[in-house]
């Protein structure tokens, strides 16, 4: 014979008929002193798990979604809530419009090299630009894939790109031979051999020229290839935190396709963020260059007083006073001395003194810098 307390071992005790109507008396009561209701609405509220607004109102999933942000993130849209508080350490790429720029010049580049390197038709695409936690991109490559390092010399820092499997094997298809129309063989499980290495490095030298010749009308700058990875671990860049712009695009030759990721960190993209806020191409901040070429115009065409100094004594007042036309004033000048030429009390040239056409000349030797200037 089983007792009611045997059939539910570990669970709750049944309540007895006083109990279960004290605590409906206790929620009636609770429900009252927070206005969210009458008294039917609190076994609900109890019923649905703590999910209670500030009105006493039960949150359905749709709302609790939307507080947390899952909704819209999967929609692809602006992240809210929570979600947004914990990205708010991003930077938006959108805060840089020149990328976009960039990029699509790098897309036409790679469109003709591409083109060259492969003999085959090629057909790029820039899917799309983002800002992502490098930590977290290095989390969610795709494996097996090749990572490769590069270098920015005049930045002096490093960045990122990703080859995967799909175009690995294209691109090996396609340069050593492979008939169209039949898919690239992949073999899983094993690393990359050494041809297939070289060739995805000799891809990855005309990706890193193209995407140097895409930054020279922004900022000259060479990117080197560094070394080539398999295991993300050993491509470590910058701190896991720090974040960066992702770029993905898309290579499709024929029925053969695959994607080429390039991640640089913001920090490497440090010494151009005053060009890459540009809105379009030479855009310039708070300059007028027509203002500014008709002024250098005009001040090519200012007539100048040129003085030269033949020498230079102090004497006294007495001196000045008595003297007479005719009288005789000693420099320590010599005839063969560089004489100073002057604009106002501003020292600018040093000449020699000679005479041309019954005219005193002098004969510009030496340019005067502002710092000698002032010892002068």
């Amino acid at each position: 014979m089983t007792t009611p307390a045997d059939e539910n071992p570990g669970g709750p005790k049944p309540q007895s008929e006083e109990e279960a109507k004290m605590m409906a008396e206790w929620e009636a009561q609770a429900a009252a002193d927070t206005g969210g209701g009458d008294a039917a609405s609190a076994p609900q509220a109890a019923a649905g798990g703590g999910n209670v607004g500030a009105d006493g109102r039960v949150l359905d999933q749709n709302e609790i979604d939307s507080l947390l942000g899952f909704d819209d993130d999967e929609n692809g849209g602006t992240k809210t809530g929570i979600m947004e508080l914990i990205n708010s350490a991003l930077v938006n790429y959108e805060r840089l419009p020149m990328l976009d720029i960039v990029f699509d010049r790098l897309v036409r580049l790679m469109s003709t090299s591409l083109r060259n390197l492969t003999s085959d038709n090629v057909e790029i695409s820039l899917d799309h630009i983002s800002s992502v936690r490098f930590g977290d991109y290095l989390n969610s490559i795709p494996l097996p894939a090749m990572l490769a390092i590069f270098n920015a010399e005049e930045w002096d820092d490093h960045g990122l790109m990703v080859v995967d499997s799909a175009l690995i094997y294209a691109i090996v298809d396609v340069l050593l031979g492979g008939r169209r129309g039949t898919s690239a063989l992949r073999v899983e499980g094993r690393p990359y051999t050494t041809i297939e290495t070289k060739l995805i490095e000799r891809m990855t030298h005309v990706v890193l020229n193209d995407l140097s010749s895409a930054f020279d009308p922004l900022s000259p700058v060479s990117f080197r290839l560094d070394r080539i990875e398999t295991n993300p671990r050993f491509a470590t860049i910058t701190q896991s935190n720090n974040a960066g712009v992702l770029v993905r695009l898309r290579i499709d030759m024929g029925d053969r396709s695959g994607r080429i990721e390039i991640m640089i960190p913001y920090a490497t993209l440090e010494p151009i963020r005053e060009l890459l806020l540009q809105m379009f191409m030479g855009e310039k901040f708070g300059r007028d260059v027509i203002w500014e070429t008709h002024l250098t115009r005009e001040l090519y065409q200012t007539d100048i007083a040129l003085s030269a100094i033949l020498g230079e004594t102090v004497v006294s007042l007495d001196d000045m006073v008595n003297w007479k036309p005719g009288s005789t004033v000693m420099f320590n000048t010599r005839p063969n001395d560089l004489i100073e030429m002057r604009v106002g009390d501003q020292s600018m040239f040093m000449a020699k003194v000679g005479q041309k056409q019954d005219a005193i000349a002098c004969s510009i030797e030496e340019y005067i810098e502002p710092e000698q200037a002032e010892d002068i």
